[in-house]
């Protein structure tokens, strides 16, 4: 694990999320629930976390940010301030997914809430969207919408750590120089990007 001292956020649901890491050391977190004005708490939020723990932007080795899947304007809102921390500080960027981050190198189904109380099912590699887990995967449950999948089909459950701290960890673990900038990743194509973005990850 480094050392370096990592902000890691999400916004991709209906939350502002954020954890600050010394190496595996958590110094600082804060969720808030809100299903709209991300954009205007994410930064105030985020000097508080700093502030919580003694450090100012200065001292930041990494920013790590979750770029979904999951709401497509929570999405950019935590990219596009990651990369422009980034940008201000000189510090590498790095972008993990909520499967990834829900996962946390454990073999388990990560289970995100998606639109019409249906649910977007991670394993491994694949990723898919329904309302039951695929019959030939066999391995606990994660996630926000992991507790309710459980009760209705009675699967084992598995911890769902905290979204941010694991953002963080694997941000500081695999940023380096030269990486490519986070892009958004989507289910499905957005209605609306700006031309200066690089494409989103559509998964399949």
């Amino acid at each position: 694990m480094s050392d370096r001292l990592t902000l890691a956020f999400d916004t991709s649901a209906a939350h502002c999320a954020a954890a600050l890491l010394s190496g595996d050391r958590v110094l600082a977190t804060a969720f808030e629930s809100m299903r709209k004005g991300q954009a205007e708490r994410l930064m105030p939020l985020l000097e508080d976390v700093l502030a919580k723990a003694g450090h100012a932007w200065s001292d930041l080795d990494v920013i790590g940010v979750g770029t979904g899947p999951g709401n497509f304007t929570g999405v950019r809102i935590a990219v596009a301030g990651a990369r422009g921390l980034g940008l201000g500080l000189g510090i590498p960027v790095e972008g993990v997914t909520a499967p990834e981050a829900y996962a946390a190198g454990r073999d388990v189904i990560v289970c995100l809430d998606a639109p019409r109380d249906r649910v977007h099912f991670a394993y491994g590699s694949e990723i898919l969207l329904g309302d039951v887990v695929p019959p030939n995967w066999h391995a606990p449950l994660t996630g926000p919408a992991a507790a309710r999948i459980a009760e209705a089909s009675g699967r084992p459950l598995a911890e769902t750590p905290d979204l941010a701290v694991e953002i963080a960890r694997i941000a500081a673990d695999r940023a380096a120089p030269g990486r490519a900038r986070p892009a958004p990743v989507y289910m499905r194509p957005a209605d609306a990007a700006p031309a200066s973005d690089p494409p989103p990850v559509i998964l399949p």
